[in-house]
């Protein structure tokens, strides 16, 4: 069984909560940027911008190198592992209550129609 930290998935899906990180991380995916880049692309101030990044890179989801006076970010070395093997737990436990729903109803159909030949 999976162990999971709940402090680090706590982290996670906080940062991923918010379309603006997720847009931040979609935009690192295509290449590193700086916080300026960033925050041009966003419409969003430098200061909105640094907070947003902190909040990703406190989730180790981005990274950022300070060279001379621009600030580079990049993704992060975790890669969401821990985050898909949860969400995927819950998927699978979810997608088996489908299936016997699924069926119930069948076998509903099956009796409604041989009731209505009768």
């Amino acid at each position: 069984m999976v162990q999971y930290s709940s402090v680090r998935l706590d982290a996670s899906f906080a940062a991923l909560s918010d379309a603006t990180r997720r847009g931040v991380l979609e935009q690192l995916g295509r290449a590193d940027a700086s916080i300026t880049d960033l925050a041009e692309k966003f419409h969003m101030t430098l200061t909105g911008m640094k907070k947003h990044v902190g909040v990703l890179e406190r989730a180790g989801l981005v990274t950022t190198e300070k060279v001379g006076r621009v600030r580079t970010c990049k993704l992060g070395p975790r890669q969401l592992d821990e985050e898909t093997a949860w969400i995927e737990r819950y998927r699978q436990l979810w997608a088996a209550r489908f299936d016997e729903l699924d069926k119930v109803i069948e076998e509903l159909k099956r009796k409604e129609n041989v009731d209505g030949r009768k």
